[in-house]
């Protein structure tokens, strides 16, 4: 079934516990359903509704989206075992085969839905863009820096979106080698679990190898343990953790960092 062909089946629509089955678990037997959980008191749901009808718009029909109001589908929520939201959930054959919390940004959204869907359907601009993308992202990857800023200098100014620019903050770090040894810096932050600059100073070594999970557990130990008077240093480690959310291209680790965070700045 192609929805584009089928005007009956918008891309997006409301879903309630009487026709989940028949509009979520039915549906995705034929085209993939991303389930949006989402509440009217969630202000991060209200963040990330826009950017999911955003995405599956600009999908043409690859996917479709059904938002569930989990003040209204206890049962359903339950059967998911929902514990925060926004929480979304890719079904595919009548089961869920992927999930993510929090609001993530566009870039990641594609991502996350780019795994599970077949890259050769892609056409027209979406495919003259996203392949580009996908070529610099590996790039970046493997290293060869300069490479993936020729890709990226490809795409036409008015077709850069936030994943581009994630991309080019991605390669920024990539390319900006920071000062230090991990090893020393690991032995320092032992001696001295509230050596902050040691632990800043491994974060950027980590994340410019790529381990953001290690990272980011760095700047959540300064999050956690700063007691200062105003804190300097934990608002320093919070907008840094902001800043590389958007540059990680793994949203479980992204998922997992804004989840502490928001729990240690509570």
């Amino acid at each position: 079934m192609n929805p584009q062909d089928t005007p009956q089946v918008p891309l997006s629509f409301d879903v309630t516990e009487a026709d989940f089955e028949a509009q979520v678990l039915e549906m995705s037997m034929q085209v993939p359903v991303l389930l949006d959980c989402w509440a009217p008191w969630c202000g991060p749901c209200r963040s990330l509704g826009p950017v999911l009808e955003k995405v599956v718009e600009s999908y043409g029909g690859r996917f479709l989206l059904a938002k569930l109001n989990t003040d209204e589908a206890p049962q359903i929520s339950a059967a998911l075992r929902i514990r925060s939201i926004p929480f979304v959930v890719l079904f595919i054959g009548g089961r869920p085969v992927d999930q993510f919390m929090g609001a993530l940004p566009e870039g990641q959204v594609r991502a996350f839905i780019d795994k599970h869907l077949p890259a050769d359907v892609v056409e027209g601009e979406v495919q003259q863009v996203f392949g580009p993308l996908d070529e610099a992202a590996e790039l970046i990857a493997a290293g060869e820096l300069d490479r993936a800023q020729a890709v990226l200098d490809t795409i036409p100014a008015a077709e850069r979106d936030d994943e581009h620019a994630r991309l080019l903050a991605r390669l920024k770090l990539a390319s900006d080698k920071p000062a230090g040894d991990a090893a020393a810096l690991a032995a320092r932050i032992a001696a001295d679990p509230r050596d902050f600059e040691a632990r800043f100073a491994l974060a950027a070594v980590l994340a410019h190898a790529g381990d953001f999970n290690a990272a980011f557990d760095q700047l959540l130990e300064v999050v956690l343990r700063d007691k200062a008077e105003g804190k300097p240093d934990r608002e320093k480690a919070r907008l840094q953790l902001v800043e590389w959310f958007d540059v990680c291209a793994d949203p479980e680790v992204v998922s997992r960092g804004r989840r502490y965070l928001g729990m240690y700045l509570n």
